[in-house]
């Protein structure tokens, strides 16, 4: 998202820390000009600025530009006072353990998905989330469950925030469709991935609410259709519940950023 509303020169600046970490690796300076909105005049003096404070770093032997370890220190402060990640750890682990399978831990970031933490099945299969990566809202079980819980005007920033690309035969492709899931979802109380994010990745998801009912997060047993099916995992809807709700708990001493 371009800082063109307002944001000025901090917005701008935090566009070229995204476009740097999009790159997934050291990055140049004309690979950066070539997906740039600004000018090169413009680009140069914020990734310069951004180089001199420690956001950036800058490899003068590749020439190349990377995240900065005061970025990584900031991370890891964020990740410690505005994440769910530390008070779930155990209960993480004891979901992990119960089940066998795949559990995620996720926190909306600007209506999408922010996988927070994870635990590797007994036996781990290769899927898209993890730990630190942003998903789809729309298509995922844990992003469903969040977005079902959100208050009205919320849901409507969300939804707008969403692409509702098709990356499978079985996404939801529409905010109508989606909005229909929604309703389901707070009918049980639960969510699924049916294959709409990842082909044969499954998951049931429930959200982590607050006793006022706001959502600071969700949590999921995923799995594949080789090794399960929608209707097992659903057995542990309760469980999942229940660990979600000790989350909360714990969580309610602390002071979590609004879920958008």
């Amino acid at each position: 998202m371009s800082a063109e509303q307002g944001d000025g020169t901090v917005g701008k600046a935090l566009d070229v820390l995204d476009m740097v970490a999009a790159a997934g690796q050291p990055v140049r300076f004309s690979e950066l000009l070539v997906t740039s909105a600004y000018p090169k005049a413009t680009l140069y003096r914020l990734i310069q600025t951004l180089t001199h404070q420690g956001m950036l770093a800058y490899d003068a032997d590749r020439q190349t530009y990377a995240l900065g370890m005061r970025l990584v220190r900031l991370a890891h402060a964020a990740w410690a006072t505005s994440s769910l990640a530390p008070l779930a750890r155990p209960y993480l682990d004891e979901l992990a353990a119960e089940t066998g399978e795949t559990i995620h831990l996720a926190q909306m970031d600007n209506g999408q998905v922010l996988y927070v933490d994870k635990r590797n099945a007994a036996k781990p299969v290769e899927m898209f989330a993890q730990a630190g990566k942003v998903g789809p809202a729309y298509c995922t079980g844990v992003g469903k469950a969040m977005l079902a819980y959100l208050t009205p005007a919320a849901l409507e920033r969300a939804i707008q925030r969403q692409s509702f690309h098709r990356f499978t035969e079985h996404t939801l492709d529409d905010a109508a469709k989606l909005k229909t899931e929604l309703e389901a979802i707070r009918g049980r109380g639960h969510a699924f991935d049916r294959e709409e994010h990842e082909p044969g990745i499954i998951c049931c998801a429930v959200p982590i609410l607050t006793r006022t009912g706001r959502v600071i997060g969700a949590l999921s047993v995923t799995s594949t259709t080789t090794r399960t099916s929608l209707a097992q995992l659903e057995h542990a809807a309760d469980r999942i519940k229940e660990t979600a709700a000790r989350i909360a708990a714990e969580a309610e001493s602390w002071r979590f950023p609004e879920q958008t």
